[in-house]
C-alpha cells in the first residue's frame, strides 16, 4: 500500500497546436531547450516525494513511451512503485477509448486498487510549472478534505477558458462550473486535484453507470460531489503556471525563458526539472558565430548569429545565417546566409541555403487562422525546405515535405505547404 499514488493525463491530442502535434500527443512535445512538457509534472511528483505514478495515454503514444521509458531519470525505475504506462486495452469482451478524464481513472480501476492509495492525485501532463504536491497533501489531510482542488487567481477576461470556482471564507468550495460564459469568479482550477480514494471510487463508479455523463472530472464528477455536499477545499498556488495549448502560449513561453530573469527558472538546484539527456557533446561556437539572449543545449554548432531564441540539442546554424524569436528543435541543421524570424521549426528539419521565414506582410492562415496566427510560422518535423526559398508569415509546413512539394520560391504569408498541396489565403 502507498499513501499518494499519482496519474497523470497524457492522452490528450492537443489540437490548438496544430502540427507540432501530428505525429505525438502534447504532453510530448519539446519545450525550453531540451525536455519534455511531461518532464514537469513528473519531476514535480518525484521532488514531492510521489514515488508511484500510473501515466494514463490515449492518443499517439509512442514518442511519450520512447521518452519516458522505464522511468530511470525521474527515478521512478522501481520494484515498489515507480511509473507504469496506463493505456487503453481489451479484456474480453469489454474495452474501449477512454471516453473522458473520469472514465480513464475508472478503467485503470484494477491497478489503484492493487496499490490501494489514501489519497489519489490527480494531474494534467501538458502544463508547464513547478508544484510541490506535499503541501497540497497536507492541507488536503488537516480540512479533513474529499477532494482539493489547486487554483490559480486569472484575469477576469480569461475566467471563461477554465473551471471556476466560489469557495466561502474558509476556502471551501460552494460552486464549481465548467467554462462559464458569464464568470463570477476569477478562481480558475488547474487540473491539479487530490481525493480520498475511497470517496472518490463511489462516485467513479456511479458516474460509469450515468448513460448521461460525459465521463469528465470538471463537468460530471466535481459537480456531483458538490451537490452530495461533500467537503470540498481549494489549495491557492501561487507560482508560475501555463497551459501552453496554442502555437502563441507556446511561443511565448520559450521565450520568457531568454528573459534575464526568467518567471520559470530552470536553473534552481532545489527543484530541478528531470529528462533523460542526450549524449552530445559541449555546443561549439565558431569565430563569427554570436549568441545574444538565447538558450543554446548541448551539441549544438552556431557559425551564424542567434538572438532571443531557443535551440534544442544539435542544432546547426550555418555560416552568415540570422535567427531571432525563434525555437529551433533538436538536430535541425540550417543552411548558410538563412534568415528565421518569429518561427518554430520542428525537429530534424534541413533548413536549405538563402532560405528567408517569417518575413514579409501579415495575412491570415488560409486554412486554420485560428492556429497559426500572431505572425508565427511553423514548420513540422522532417521537413526540407530548398534553397532560395522565401516563406511569409503565419504559414505551416506540414511534416516530412520535401522540395517537390514547393511549386515556386515565395511561400506568401498564411499558406499551406504539405503532401496534398499548396493553399493559399
Amino acid at each position: 500500500m502507498k499513501k499518494n499514488l499519482a496519474l497523470l493525463l497524457a492522452g490528450g491530442q492537443g489540437s490548438r497546436l496544430g502540427v507540432l502535434v501530428k505525429t505525438m500527443a502534447k504532453p510530448a512535445v519539446l519545450f525550453g531547450g531540451k525536455y519534455r512538457i511531461i518532464d514537469f509534472t513528473l519531476s514535480n511528483c518525484i521532488n514531492s516525494g510521489i514515488d508511484t505514478v500510473g501515466i494514463l495515454e490515449q492518443y499517439l503514444p509512442l514518442k511519450l513511451n520512447n521518452h519516458i521509458g522505464i522511468g530511470k531519470p525521474w527515478d521512478m525505475d522501481r520494484m515498489n512503485g515507480g511509473v507504469t504506462i496506463l493505456a487503453p486495452f481489451l479484456a474480453g469482451e469489454a474495452g474501449d477509448w477512454f471516453k473522458g478524464t473520469a472514465d480513464a481513472v475508472f478503467q485503470n480501476f484494477h491497478y489503484i486498487d492493487r496499490i490501494n492509495p489514501q489519497n489519489i492525485v490527480i494531474l494534467s501532463g501538458d502544463h508547464i510549472y513547478k508544484m510541490n504536491y506535499s503541501y497540497m497533501i497536507d492541507f488536503h489531510e488537516q480540512k479533513d478534505s474529499d477532494a482539493t482542488i489547486s487554483v490559480i487567481d486569472v484575469p477576469l477576461s480569461e475566467a471563461h477558458r477554465f473551471g471556476i470556482i466560489i469557495t466561502d471564507n474558509d476556502d471551501r468550495i460552494v460552486s464549481f462550473e465548467e467554462k462559464p460564459k458569464d464568470p463570477k469568479s476569477t478562481l480558475a482550477s488547474m487540473g491539479v486535484y487530490v481525493f480520498k480514494w475511497k470517496t472518490l471510487k463511489e462516485y467513479l463508479l456511479a458516474d460509469h453507470s450515468n448513460k448521461s455523463s460525459s465521463h469528465d472530472f470538471g463537468k460530471d464528477i466535481l459537480p456531483s460531489m458538490l451537490l452530495n455536499k461533500s467537503k470540498m477545499y481549494t489549495y491557492q498556488f501561487k507560482g508560475y503556471w501555463k497551459d501552453v495549448g496554442t502555437i502563441q502560449a507556446y511561443w511565448e513561453a520559450n521565450m520568457e525563458l531568454t528573459n534575464r530573469v526568467p518567471s520559470l527558472s530552470l536553473y534552481d538546484h532545489n527543484w530541478k526539472i528531470y529528462t533523460p539527456n542526450p549524449v552530445k557533446p559541449a555546443h561549439y561556437i565558431s569565430p563569427e558565430g554570436k549568441i545574444k539572449t538565447s538558450v543554446v543545449a548541448e551539441g549544438c554548432m552556431i557559425f551564424g548569429e542567434v538572438k532571443n531564441s531557443i535551440l534544442f540539442p544539435g542544432v546547426v546554424v550555418g555560416k552568415g545565417s540570422y535567427i531571432e524569436n525563434s525555437i529551433i528543435m533538436s538536430n535541425t541543421v540550417i543552411g548558410e546566409e538563412t534568415r528565421i524570424h518569429k518561427s518554430i521549426i520542428a525537429e530534424k528539419c534541413i533548413i536549405g541555403k538563402r532560405v528567408n521565414i517569417g518575413v514579409g506582410e501579415s495575412k491570415p492562415n488560409c486554412l486554420r487562422p485560428d492556429i497559426y496566427n500572431n505572425d508565427i510560422t511553423v514548420i513540422g518535423e522532417f521537413s526540407k525546405i530548398p534553397d532560395d526559398v522565401s516563406i511569409g508569415k503565419n504559414v505551416m509546413i506540414d511534416i516530412e515535405t520535401t522540395s517537390e512539394d514547393f511549386k515556386n520560391s515565395h511561400v506568401e504569408s498564411g499558406s499551406i505547404i504539405s503532401k496534398a498541396g499548396e493553399c493559399h489565403e
